[in-house]
């Protein structure tokens, strides 16, 4: 028993000072449910009436028989498995949530911090993702928090196909998907949607809007002059939604004030009127708009890198991001495009001696925005090919670990540290560990018994709660406690996540993570 509150001091421990760090990527450091756009109204269900027996009618019963009732247990409810996902892509089961109630999951989904290696953000995301039947109980409070993590990852498109996979026309999740397409640039599909779904009733700003956007600016101004009229427009309102409505309104020498309350639907009416917000301060999710073609270079190359940042762009939307923006300037954020874009021209040209020239400079630059891995899935392989010397080879054996083929990289690689050739491997015979976290490394690939609070969860079946707990666990170790590592990597590899921990561990050794 002892052991088993110690566990859980630990866990608690963990997610506090996971969620405390993750605090520092925004100065408003607001969830999904604090920001989504009041977008559609609540569905109104009228309390049933018993109808009114008149004193002259006959009795309804035509006899005193106890009628038949049929029970339905709890548990033969049908469970509906909502995910992107297969299990043949994620190698998690099919029953991964079933024997754990859906609240302590949706609990602690949302209380899950950024994950510091990008190995674990790829095991959270799968999580969320994954096909999975749902537990008896309150199952769309669990796909409802699944859907708001992601979209606090500021994973707007795996948010999207998740909604998808779903009913969208739901007013709930309908409303996640008109903001998307509003951060995204994709929102006449959801303004369509809204005006096709007879079982969504849109507030009035987004009536509005989605008028203007499909080119009945008449009825949008009848609308807003409707609700005037009743009175159920605030001045907030009214000021913003009569300069979308209006240009002639908008005033360049009397700003509308910051907003009470940001959202995708305000952020988006401020951009159109000539007032748009920088993202920066915002939650990360708000960076994705300014990736799209209508953003200025600058602005959209900033926010590739916040999002690189906390790990949240693909190397194939940064690489598409840094190869299209002209170097303006110097400095900062300019130098790390010169050196990206440096460097992929060498590598292009196939020229072994200018490869080596301009390597060192570009992976300073992707170390600078945390970008090491998608750095890693883009030119390990590429650079594989050159018969490189020094400094410029550790760099290609660094991104070998860092990539996929972390194994192959690590057999290939003329010189290697031994460590890490060994977690690479899988093999730690004859290792000698020469730090605290290489033992404790070596003794998660052990034998080793999973804590004990662990262990129950996994003979209950409870792997997918398992999973979330052994986040914060590792969230430690990569802050410094070497026995959180032992921990982390005994349960991911008791669930079959082998692959998942080789990545964390040769990223925990190779990334500097700790802040």
């Amino acid at each position: 028993m002892a052991r088993r509150g110690l566990s859980l001091i630990l866990i608690l421990l963990a997610s506090t000072a996971a969620a405390q760090s993750s605090r520092t990527q925004s100065d408003r450091p607001l969830s999904a449910i604090d920001w989504l756009s009041n977008s559609v109204e609540a569905p109104r269900v009228a309390a049933a009436t018993p109808p009114r027996q008149r004193l002259d009618e006959p009795p309804v019963s035509k006899g005193a028989g106890t009628p038949q009732i049929i029970v339905t247990p709890l548990d033969d409810t049908v469970a509906v498995a909502i995910g992107t996902l297969p299990q043949s892509l994620t190698g998690l089961p099919q029953d991964l949530w079933v024997k754990s109630d859906p609240a302590e999951l949706a609990t602690l989904i949302q209380a899950q911090a950024e994950p510091a290696l990008p190995a674990l953000r790829d095991l959270f995301t799968t999580l969320l993702l994954a096909q999975a039947d749902a537990p008896p109980g309150d199952a769309e409070a669990l796909l409802l928090a699944r859907i708001d993590k992601l979209l606090d990852l500021a994973a707007l498109r795996e948010a999207l196909d998740l909604t998808r996979a779903a009913d969208p026309t739901d007013p709930d999740l309908f409303r996640r998907w008109f903001d998307i397409a509003l951060l995204t640039g994709t929102e006449d599909d959801a303004c369509d949607a809204m005006q096709t779904a007879p079982g969504l009733a849109p507030t009035f700003p987004a009536r509005i809007f989605c008028m203007a956007r499909g080119g009945d600016w008449m009825a949008a101004a009848l609308t807003l002059n409707t609700h005037r009229a009743l009175g159920d427009v605030s001045d907030s309102d009214d000021a913003l939604l009569s300069r979308f409505l209006d240009a002639d309104l908008v005033d360049p020498q009397a700003p509308l004030p910051p907003p009470d309350r940001l959202s995708p639907l305000v952020f988006r009416m401020r951009e159109a009127i000539g007032e748009g917000m920088s993202t920066s301060p915002l939650p990360l999710a708000f960076s994705r708009a300014d990736l799209r073609d209508t953003v200025g270079e600058k602005a959209r190359l900033d926010a590739a890198e916040r999002l690189a940042l906390h790990g949240a762009l693909s190397a194939e939307s940064l690489a598409q991001v840094m190869s299209r923006v002209t170097p303006a300037a110097s400095g900062g954020v300019w130098d790390r495009l010169d050196a990206f874009q440096l460097f992929n021209a060498a590598l292009n040209t196939g020229d072994a001696e200018k490869v080596a020239k301009t390597l060192p400079s570009a992976w300073e630059a992707m170390r600078a925005i945390r970008a090491e891995v998608p750095f890693a899935t883009l030119y390990a392989a590429p650079l594989a090919r050159f018969d490189l010397k020094g400094e410029v080879a550790a760099i290609a054996t660094t991104l070998g670990l860092l990539s996929d083929d972390y194994a192959n990289a690590a057999t290939r690689a003329a010189k290697i540290d031994p460590f890490l050739l060994g977690i690479a491997t899988g093999n730690f015979a004859d290792l000698s560990p020469q730090s605290a976290m290489e033992e404790a490394i070596v003794a998660g690939f052990s034998d080793a018994a999973p804590p004990q609070i662990f262990a129950d969860l996994l003979n209950q079946s409870k792997l997918g709660e398992a999973l979330l707990c052994s986040l914060p666990i590792f969230a430690a170790g990569v802050a410094g406690d070497a026995r959180s590592v032992t921990d982390a990597l005994v349960i991911l590899r008791r669930a079959g996540l082998d692959d998942s921990a080789r990545r964390a561990a040769l990223q925990l050794m190779l990334l500097d993570r700790a802040t």
